[in-house]
């Protein structure tokens, strides 16, 4: 039985959830619904990996 190939989407999907959550937390700037100058990049990074993750999931 051969190993199940790695799905990269996931895996950067993932930690651009934890990069993003990571900041979040210590950023009071980004805890109030405005994003800092290093926390807006990662924010947009997340969601975009997010929604291309949701749509390929809703084409399989």
């Amino acid at each position: 039985m051969s190993a199940r190939p790695t799905d990269d989407l996931y895996v950067r999907y993932m930690k651009a959830f934890q990069d993003s959550t990571t900041h979040l937390g210590g950023c009071e700037v980004c805890q109030a619904d405005e994003p800092c100058e290093a926390g807006a990049p990662l924010h947009q990074r997340f969601a975009r990996l997010q929604d291309a993750y949701n749509a390929r999931q809703k084409q399989r």
